[in-house]
Formats: C-alpha cells, sequence, structure tokens
C-alpha cells in the first residue's frame, strides 16, 4: 500500500509547519499566559490558511478534507508543539454546525470570526454525552436552557457555545452567544496552560437548536477522538526527537548520556511505541466510515493504544531531561501537558478502552 502524501496533503502539512514555526517555547508561554490563554488574530490566520474549512464539505462551504487529511493536520500541529486550539475550536464546532444545517453560525466559525466551543460535560457524568444536569424548555420564544456546564473549554475567548441539555427525555445541541442573558462563566486553566471553565445558565435563551441527534452527537465524538490521537501522535514524535538531542549533549562522567546502553534501550523502546502508534493512527483513519460502528470503534481504539504509548514517551522524555523537563522552559514540558489534556478529551484511556472492549 502507498503510504506516501498527496501533493494537497504536502501543501496542508507545509502550511502548519510554516505557521507555527516562529512560536518557540517564550513565545508559547506567553500566549498561554495571555487573559483568553490565545490570540484572536493568530486565530484569523490559521482560519485564512483553509485548516478549519478542511473539516467541512464543499457543499457546506468548506474544502472537503478526509480524515487521513485531518489527522495529517492534527499531527503536524503536534510535532510543531503549536499552542493552536484547531480540535476543539476549529474542526469540533464546525462539524457540529455542519452536520445540523446550521450554516449561517458555521459561515462565521470558518471565517475566523467566531469561536465557537462544546459545553458538554457534567459534574458527575464523567465522559458521557446524555445531557442531564443541563435542562431545556420550550416555550413561547422558543427554548430556555438552565443548569451548569464543566470543562468548557476556551470558556473566556468563545463567542458561542454550543450547549447539550435534556429535553423531554432526550440530549439536544442549543446554540447559546456569550452575551446571552444568564450566561455566567468561571475559568480556570488546565495544564497546558490553555484557558477552560464551567457556565451557569438561567433561564438563558438559545439563539437556535441544532438538528443532531445523540447517534449524530457520537459519530462526531469517534471524529474527534481520532483527531485527538493524531495530534499525541505529533506530539510524541518532537518529545522523542527533542530527547534524542537532548541525550546527544549532556554529559555525565565525560560522556554523553547518550552512549550509556541503558537510555539506549529506552529511546529504543520510546521509538517502537512511537512507530506504532502511527501505524494504529493511519490504520484507524482509513477504516470505513459507511459502517459507523466499526469506525466508532476503530477511533476508540485508536485513541486508548495512542494515548497510552503516548504517555509513556513523554514520562521518558521527561526522566531523561531531570527535573527541568517538567517546566515551562522547555518544549518537552510543554507537550506533556497538552499530551495530558488530549488523552482526556472525549474519554480517557480506560473510558475508550473499555468502549472498544465491548464493541469488539
Amino acid at each position: 500500500m502507498n503510504f506516501d502524501l498527496s501533493e494537497e496533503q504536502e501543501m496542508f502539512v507545509s502550511s502548519v509547519e510554516r505557521f507555527a514555526a516562529p512560536v518557540d517555547v517564550e513565545a508559547r508561554r506567553k500566549l498561554r499566559l495571555s487573559p483568553t490563554g490565545y490570540d484572536r488574530a493568530r486565530w484569523q490566520q490559521l482560519a485564512e490558511l483553509g485548516l478549519i474549512a478542511l473539516a467541512v464539505s464543499e457543499a457546506a462551504g468548506g474544502m472537503g478534507g478526509s480524515a487521513v487529511d485531518l489527522a495529517l493536520v492534527a499531527e503536524a500541529l503536534g510535532k510543531a508543539n503549536a499552542p493552536d486550539p484547531l480540535l476543539e475550536h476549529g474542526v469540533l464546532p464546525a462539524l457540529l454546525l455542519e452536520r445540523s444545517g446550521a450554516h449561517q453560525a458555521l459561515e462565521g466559525v470558518l471565517a475566523g470570526t467566531t469561536i465557537a466551543t462544546l459545553a458538554w460535560t457534567e459534574r458527575g457524568q464523567r465522559y458521557s454525552l446524555t445531557a442531564k444536569g443541563m435542562k431545556a424548555e420550550q416555550g413561547a420564544d422558543g427554548f430556555a436552557l438552565t443548569g451548569e456546564k464543566t470543562m468548557v473549554m476556551g470558556a473566556l475567548i468563545a463567542d458561542l457555545f454550543i450547549v447539550t441539555a435534556d429535553l423531554d427525555g432526550e440530549t439536544a445541541c442549543f446554540l447559546v452567544p456569550r452575551d446571552a442573558a444568564g450566561l455566567e462563566v468561571r475559568a480556570y486553566r488546565l495544564a497546558d496552560g490553555s484557558i477552560a471553565g464551567e457556565i451557569k445558565l438561567t433561564r438563558t435563551p438559545a439563539a437556535a437548536r441544532l438538528t443532531l441527534d445523540a447517534a449524530g452527537l457520537n459519530a462526531i465524538a469517534a471524529d474527534m477522538r481520532l483527531y485527538a490521537a493524531a495530534e499525541m501522535v505529533g506530539l510524541g514524535q518532537r518529545l522523542l526527537d527533542d530527547t534524542l538531542a537532548y541525550v546527544k549533549e549532556r554529559e555525565q562522567f565525560g560522556v554523553a548520556i547518550g552512549s550509556f546502553q541503558a537510555l539506549q534501550h529506552r529511546l529504543v523502546d520510546c521509538y517502537a511505541r512511537e512507530e506504532q502508534a502511527r501505524s494504529m493512527l493511519y490504520r484507524a483513519a482509513l477504516t470505513d466510515r459507511a459502517d459507523a460502528a466499526k469506525w466508532q470503534r476503530a477511533a476508540a481504539g485508536a485513541k486508548a493504544f495512542i494515548g497510552e504509548n503516548v504517555d509513556a514517551i513523554a514520562r521518558e522524555a521527561v526522566q531523561m531531561h531531570g527535573g527541568m523537563g517538567i517546566t515551562d522552559e522547555l518544549a518537552i514540558g510543554h507537550a506533556l501537558k497538552r499530551v495530558l489534556v488530549l488523552t482526556r478529551l472525549f474519554g480517557d484511556i480506560d473510558t475508550v478502552l473499555a468502549e472498544y472492549a465491548l464493541a469488539a
């Protein structure tokens, strides 16, 4: 089988590499420490590259990228250790809005003028997509939402919240603008420096209801698991590359520590883990999406496998760098913390592994 990239795929990967290249460790740290955890001007540039549009069909105004195309872009972002939340605020809302036919809201997301986020996590619900605490009521003027959501990524920079809520025993999705009445946000930082938050709605009017059911949400969650796994593959490569460079320079007892056989064996193990992770990624990305159950199972298995192995690579990288490896002074510190967030996006390792086992 030919695994060479097409001309279009090479173009997108190169665009990501050029876009992320100027953001070194210090620039990344300063960007994360900004009041909203990101820069809207940079997001506009990312949108202009077509990276968000890649997730949407041409009929909806996008570029009609495949799962492999998006996985390659996510992997390139990971390898560059980029701070850009393309998955959370680009790909995810674009998929939600396109598949529900909300083309007017989608237009702003694709252009980069609207930053959207999904508010779906509730206390005591772990990673369940079923809304229970957030309630929706229909009145003469439309829908009103009451309840709380936690772990809402990009809570301070988002212009639009896509909120899941219980409507007569079924989970439905609603659009809530940031300036909607009765909406309160309490923000906090995640491990990777990005800002998430809890939102509280008190009879908050929804701008619209999306035509997206539970099956549609599950399908999009599977997509996001695959793309999160792809970014982790890129992060794993960056962690391995930086560690290899470090052990060739760091000396102990007058010789480079990379000459120690014990460290060589551990690095070979990391290399094998990274190659296996990449193979698993492409295997899952090439799965026939027409079979929804098979596709969701493949995405869950890939995320569990890749998350476990890249996490192991990250911890070895920190061990070989010593205490400074965990700090924000080195790229591997940022990469490790991003891996910690991605392994928990739409289900941690144990959760997705259990789903894979049940579906097998």
